[in-house]
Parts: C-alpha cells; sequence; structure tokens
C-alpha cells in the first residue's frame, strides 16, 4: 500500500510518516501543495493525506487537480487541518476529498484511517496484525448493516429510513471481512466492496443462518463473485434439508438466473460446519440452533473487541405460547439461547412483531418484541438491535416498536441499549468504548 503526506508543517508530518511506515506500507513525503500533485502522478499512492492551508497550492488545490487527472481519480484523499469549520469541510467534500481530520492527530485516528482505507485480502489481515503489535491495541470492530428486513425486499417512500433490503450485515474485525447473510442487502454491499478494493484482489468470509430466499436470494447479485481475483469462503452449518451448495445453485438454475454456480469466476468455496464451531483469521466463531423452521442457526463472533450475536431468525418462548404441545420444547431452546448469547457485546436479533401481532403468528419462528426484550436482559447483552424488521411495517411503526422496547428495559431497570437496525448505519466496538457512526 502506497500512502502520500502532503504538509509544509514537519511538526506533523515526519511524525506521521514515521508511524505509517510499517510493514507492506511505502510512505511518500511532499512539503507543499505543487510538489504534492507531482508526488501522487509519480507514485499513483492508495491514499493521501493533504494538509488544507500551505504554499504553492492549498489541499483543495490538490484534490481538485488530482480529481481531474485519470490516474488518480480513484485515489483516497483526506483533508487534514488545523481549523474545525463547516465551510471548510463543505469546501475539501465538493473539491473530491473522501474525509476531514483536525489536528492535532493521535496515532490511534492515523491508524485507524490507515487500516480502513488498505485493499482487501492477506495483505490488510497481515496490516491489521502489524497495527495491533505497533499499538498494543486491537483495531475496532466495525458492523454495518446493508440489509434488515425479514421474508421480501419492502423498498419504497414509507421505508427510507429503516431500509427495505432484506439480511445482510457486514463485520470488520481483526482484518477479517465478514458478511453475515445475503439477503438482497448483498447487492449493494457487493458494489460497495468492489469499490474500495478498486480492481485489488479481496477476500471475504459468508456466514449464512439458513437458506430461506430472504437469507440468499442476493447472492447471485454479489458482484466480488463475478472476479477470478476474488476469493469467497462461504460457511453453513449442516443438517438441513439439502446441501448449502445445491441451495444456492438451485436459485441459480435455468429459467431462474442465467449464470450458474458453476460459472461464476470468483473463487468460491462453500463449507459446511459439522463441529458448528470455526475460525476465520483471529476471529473465533460459535453456532447454535434457533428455533425456526427448517433448521436455522446463530452465529456468534469473538473478536479482539468484543463479542457480536446474530440471531436474525427466531421465536423465543413467550408465555402468550405456553399452551401449545411444544412449549416445554421451545422454553429449553430459549435456556440455551440465552445461555449462548450471554455477555455480548451486541446482540442483532429477530423482534419482527408486537405483542398483538404475535397472537396470531405464533410458531412462525419469527420473535414478539416484548419477549426479545426480557431475553436479551435475561442473557445480560449490553446492545440489542432490532432486525427482521416486517415488510409490512412502515418508518413510524418501527419507531414505535424502538420506543416500546425501550421503555419495557426502563420499566425493569436494565441498562441494556436498544436500537432498531437500519440500513447504512455502523456501530463500533473499541473493547470497553463502542460507537455508533
Amino acid at each position: 500500500m502506497k500512502i502520500l503526506l502532503i504538509d509544509d508543517d514537519e511538526q506533523c508530518r515526519l511524525p506521521a510518516a514515521a508511524l505509517l511506515r510499517l510493514p507492506n506500507v511505502e510512505v511518500f513525503e511532499a512539503a507543499d501543495g505543487e510538489s504534492g500533485i507531482a508526488a501522487a502522478l509519480e507514485h499513483r499512492p492508495d491514499l493521501i493525506l493533504c494538509d488544507l492551508l500551505m504554499p504553492r497550492g492549498n489541499g483543495i488545490h490538490v484534490c481538485t487537480t488530482l480529481r481531474q487527472r485519470p490516474e488518480t481519480r480513484g485515489t483516497k484523499i483526506v483533508v487534514v487541518s488545523g481549523r474545525d469549520y463547516a465551510a471548510d469541510r463543505r469546501s475539501a467534500e465538493e473539491a473530491g476529498a473522501d474525509g476531514y481530520l483536525v489536528k492535532p492527530l493521535a496515532s490511534a485516528h492515523l491508524l485507524e484511517l490507515l487500516y480502513q482505507h488498505a485493499p482487501e485480502g492477506e495483505m490488510k489481515g497481515g496490516l491489521a496484525s502489524s497495527l495491533r503489535t505497533a499499538q498494543g491495541l486491537p483495531m475496532p470492530t466495525r458492523v454495518k448493516f446493508w440489509g434488515v428486513r425479514g421474508s421480501i425486499p419492502a423498498p419504497g417512500p414509507d421505508t427510507v429510513i429503516y431500509g427495505g433490503n432484506t439480511s445482510c450485515v457486514e463485520v470488520r474485525a481483526d482484518g477479517e471481512t465478514i458478511i453475515l447473510d445475503a439477503g438482497s442487502g448483498l447487492r449493494p454491499l457487493g458494489l460497495a466492496l468492489a469499490r474500495e478494493a478498486a480492481g485489488a484482489p479481496l477476500s471475504a468470509t459468508l456466514l449464512i443462518t439458513h437458506t430461506h430466499w430472504d437469507h440468499i436470494q442476493g447472492f447471485p447479485f454479489f458482484v466480488p463473485a463475478y472476479d477470478p481475483k476474488n476469493r469467497l469462503r462461504i460457511v453453513g452449518v449442516e443438517g438441513a434439508r439439502a446441501s448449502l451448495a445445491a441451495m444456492l445453485a438451485g436459485q441459480m438454475e435455468s429459467p431462474y438466473f442465467p449464470i450458474s454456480l458453476k460459472q461464476l469466476p470468483g473463487n468460491i468455496e462453500i463449507e459446511e460446519l459439522r463441529e458448528r464451531q470455526a475460525t476465520i483469521g483471529a476471529v473465533r466463531v460459535e453456532t447454535c440452533q434457533s428455533n425456526h423452521p427448517d433448521t436455522a442457526f446463530g452465529f456468534r463472533l469473538f473478536t479482539s473487541c468484543g463479542s457480536i450475536v446474530y440471531l436474525p431468525d427466531n421465536e423465543t418462548y413467550s408465555e402468550l405460547a405456553a399452551d401449545r404441545p411444544d412449549a416445554a420444547e421451545r422454553r429449553e431452546r430459549t435456556r440455551l439461547l440465552t445461555d449462548f448469547v450471554a455477555g455480548a457485546d451486541l446482540l442483532i436479533c429477530d423482534a419482527q412483531y408486537d405483542a398483538e401481532e404475535y397472537k396470531t403468528h405464533i410458531g412462525w419462528g419469527h420473535g414478539c418484541l416484548d419477549d426479545v426484550v426480557r431475553f436479551a436482559m435475561e442473557g445480560n447483552v449490553k446492545e440489542l438491535q432490532l432486525f427482521h424488521h416486517d415488510p409490512t411495517h412502515d418508518d413510524a411503526r418501527i419507531a414505535a416498536m424502538l420506543e416500546h422496547a425501550r421503555k419495557v428495559a426502563a420499566d425493569a431497570g436494565s441498562p441494556l441499549k436498544i436500537g432498531a437496525a437500519q440500513e447504512g448505519a455502523e456501530i463500533v466496538l473499541k473493547g470497553k468504548a463502542r460507537a455508533r457512526a
């Protein structure tokens, strides 16, 4: 990876250059705008950190010039300044900058920026390890929602806030790109990954909870699977009626889709877990069967900054279903799941119905809001994200359900944080501290 630092202030530029000179990272320096432009055109860096105010061409001039040159249109440019004025940020954005940082630059901010813009693949994994060693701290774990609906996509003017795509969540942890489920949200995620890679090879692992259509329907439209440079590992849990490979291939057979699974040029490996646990680089993955038709599983990811439980389709035990013949089995499975989620930093959980709706949907394999909140509290979870929103629920309905869920927790005196999963929203785990972008 190549980085160019353009700054006339040596007290800022030299320490930053020293910090960023890590394995697989090449750092170039320039002390003014004109020499910075020349260095960018000569070295074609992946990332440029450019001061806003400097001689012979300020940061706005540098951005505008480089964005007009085909050699550097894809280069990431972050403007750096000792001033934090809205007008400066707006000018930088209009000139084509990808970000804006305010001096003094903390080491953690620089390292996180480097990791964020590093190309996907083995190099990024090695870079993450080097950065952790250099800082003595783990890189933050990032969780981003790309699809939050259940059953069927629900685009339209009434779902613009929370989103209409079906299940897909991206996790960046310890140098790995991990994708949870392949609903229709996988398509925009794939486009974003391809833009980020900018032609470089990328590597990702896709975890499939089960093969109901709203969890696999985005896979045929996953752009990285069509590039032979890319590697995609697809992992599911053994125990479904048909193999994972057969289910993924089935929806791509003619006449349903023009390209078969075998014809995809990407390097695709499909694996079914027999031990119900796996490792993805430094990330440990455990599974637990959920209460949902046709065998479905939840995943728990143990990262260096905390653990994430993804339980998108699950019907927790409810007293409303106490008279059903399978009540004892449901209660026992919920007990096992409570142990599974215990102490998680983040729980992404099916909460499709409110209490009134649930009365007519008992046995459908989806959660009742009140029961899900109690389930999270009993598991001593730190944060709950309501997930698998019903396709008939508009933004106002989801907001009302969120307000009700928070009231249930508050009335119980619980410190549980609750949110409603929203497309484009990102949660950052930093070990002891969490942030939401």
